[in-house]
């Protein structure tokens, strides 16, 4: 008899009897969960947005090329007193040695998701997670490149008379707003504790993933600054955006518990023994 299956209803069919080991609630769970999907992506609908979002990131980057380099008379002419007073006392004469290691948690926290290869779960969702990582990037870098093309903010060390005045009238000294090291090294990092945690919600394994994330990101900002490159303001919102992109983008994506794929076939056991297939339209 053929019958007909409406949206959202199950039909579950009794298949091949077998022995009763089959028939165990652990090893049915087991199953379940190993089968189950992560996330859900819409290609059709993200893949433009992701390469809109990398169009306009470009079309941002040559607009911040052709800043304009300032003058000697501009940067003396800086006054302390004009910085916001939540930022005035974040401000340092810059430090090279410092700058350079900014640049070593950003060098960490960039290819973190590669560690998903080692893991077995992870492994075989590679390619998507890889893809959700690109749009956790574009997301961050489309608030950042706007921002820093539409803002002229002078560094912190360009307020200091002992700072290297030929780096302080170069237009990079103009692109203090926002921390961009320190939203990359957020995004890409507590992406990874993100995904890690979706993984494996049971293990006390990422909530190492998420300390860490936020190690990564406090030392990028606490250098950043020290270094006289960012006042305080632009590294809070830097690790903002960051950790923004890099929560939201897998958790909006993360399919609801509950939710199965349309076709599952697990052990069944009751009265008799067998295979249960569940299948949803």
């Amino acid at each position: 008899m053929t019958r007909k299956f409406n949206t959202g209803i199950c039909c579950i069919i009794v298949l091949l009897p077998a022995c009763r080991c089959f028939a165990q609630p652990d090893s049915a769970k087991y199953t379940m969960l190993s089968n189950q999907q992560i996330y859900k992506i819409k290609y059709r609908t993200e893949v433009p947005a992701t390469v809109i979002a990398a169009g306009i990131t470009l079309f941002n980057f040559s607009g911040i090329s052709k800043k304009d380099n300032s003058t000697e008379v501009q940067i003396e002419n800086l006054d302390k007193n004009n910085i916001p007073f939540f930022d005035r006392w974040t401000v340092h004469v810059y430090s090279k040695s410092i700058d350079q290691a900014s640049y070593i948690p950003f060098y960490v926290a960039i290819p973190l998701p590669l560690l998903c290869l080692a893991d077995q779960k992870m492994r075989k969702d590679f390619w998507q997670i890889g893809y959700l990582y690109i749009e956790a990037l574009a997301a961050t870098g489309v608030v950042y490149s706007t921002a820093v093309n539409l803002t002229n903010r002078y560094r912190p060390f360009t307020y200091e008379s002992e700072s290297p005045m030929d780096l302080a009238v170069q237009s990079n000294s103009k692109k203090s707003f926002f921390a961009g090291h320190v939203a990359l090294v957020a995004t890409s990092s507590f992406f990874m504790a993100k995904v890690y945690a979706d993984y494996h919600p049971d293990s006390k394994l990422k909530w190492v993933f998420y300390t860490g994330a936020g190690a990564l990101t406090a030392a990028t900002g606490v250098m950043r600054n020290l270094a006289g490159m960012h006042f305080l303001s632009d590294v809070l919102l830097g690790a903002t955006v960051g950790t923004l992109s890099g929560l939201l983008v897998p958790g909006l994506h993360k399919i609801k518990p509950g939710k199965m794929p349309h076709l599952t076939i697990l052990p069944f056991g009751g009265t008799g023994a067998g295979f249960t297939a569940i299948y949803k339209l």
